[in-house]
C-alpha cells in the first residue's frame, strides 16, 4: 500500500492527496477513466475562509494566531530559525495583487515527530496578519458529523496545484472503519479520518497542513483536523487521514506561547 503525505509530492497518498481537495473533491480512480478537474468541489468565495494560508513549500495552513500558522509536521524539515517560507493570505486567487505575503522567522515541528502520528507544526511569521484566526478544538466533542476541507492542492490524483481555493465537505469516519483500510498505519487517538465510502471527495497533493473544520455550538468555525495523509486521492474505501487537533491542543498552545 502506497501511503502518501499530502504535500506537493510527498507522502499522502493522502497527504498528497488531499490538498487539492480541501476544496476539491475527487472520484475514485477505479471508477473514472478520465478524471475531471474539481469533481465534487467548488470554488471558495473571496473572504469566505479568511484564516486560510498557502505556504511556499506547497502546503496549506491556518492562522492559529495573527502571526502563527498551524500546519503539518511533514511540511517542514525541523525546528528552529527559518526565514525561507512565504505565507500567502487574504485571497482565494493566488495570483491576486491583493495577496498578503509574509516571511517566516521560526518553525516548531511537533516534538517527537518521526513520520507517523503527531503531524503538526507551527510557523511564526515576521509580522502579524490582520485577518481572523481559526480556533482549534480542545476536546473530542466535535470530532463527528460533516467537516469542511479547503485547499489549493491538486483537483485529481497526480494533478497540478490550483490557482483558486477550493472547498468541499466530507463526513467523519470512525477509527474501526478507517483501520480496515489502513491497518496499523493509522494511529487512533492522534489521527481522525473523513471521507465518503465511495470516494469522490477528498484532499490531495498540495493540501497537506490545511485545516479540516466544522461549526461549533455557536455556529463559529472550529478546526478539528490537519490534512495529513492517505492512499491516493478520493479513492473508494480509503478516507483521508487528518491529525486529530484536540489531542494536541495543549501541546500546540504551549508551543505557540514559547515560539
Amino acid at each position: 500500500m502506497k501511503l502518501l503525505k499530502k504535500t506537493g509530492g510527498l507522502k499522502r497518498a493522502l497527504a498528497a492527496l488531499t490538498v487539492a481537495l480541501a476544496a476539491l473533491s475527487l472520484q475514485p480512480l477505479s471508477a473514472q477513466a478520465a478524471p475531471q478537474p474539481v469533481v465534487g468541489g467548488t470554488r471558495a468565495a473571496q473572504g469566505e475562509f479568511p484564516f486560510m494560508v498557502r505556504l511556499s513549500m506547497g502546503c496549506g495552513g491556518a492562522l492559529y494566531t495573527k502571526n502563527i500558522v498551524l500546519t503539518a509536521a511533514h511540511c517542514v524539515s525541523g525546528s528552529g530559525t527559518n526565514t525561507s517560507i512565504t505565507a500567502t493570505a487574504g485571497v482565494v486567487d493566488l495570483r491576486s495583487s491583493s495577496a498578503i505575503k509574509v516571511k517566516s522567522t521560526k518553525v516548531l515541528q511537533a516534538p517527537g515527530y518521526s513520520g507517523k502520528g503527531r503531524d503538526w507544526a507551527l510557523i511564526k511569521l515576521a509580522k502579524a496578519v490582520d485577518l481572523p484566526t481559526l480556533p482549534i478544538a480542545t476536546s473530542s466533542a466535535y470530532n463527528n458529523g460533516d467537516f469542511s476541507i479547503i485547499g489549493w492542492g491538486a483537483a485529481r490524483e497526480g494533478g497540478g496545484q490550483q490557482r483558486y481555493l477550493l472547498k468541499a465537505q466530507v463526513p467523519f469516519v470512525d477509527d474501526a472503519t478507517c483501520q480496515r483500510a489502513y491497518g496499523n498505519d493509522l494511529v487512533p487517538g492522534e489521527e481522525i479520518c473523513a471521507g465518503f465510502p465511495q470516494g469522490g471527495v477528498d484532499t490531495c497533493q498540495g493540501d497537506s497542513g490545511g485545516p479540516m473544520f466544522r461549526r461549533d455550538s455557536t455556529g463559529a468555525y472550529l478546526q478539528v483536523g490537519i490534512v495529513s495523509w492517505g492512499e491516493g486521492c478520493a479513492r473508494a474505501g480509503y478516507p483521508g487521514v487528518y491529525t486529530e487537533v484536540s489531542t494536541f491542543a495543549g501541546d500546540i498552545a504551549r508551543a505557540a506561547a514559547g515560539l
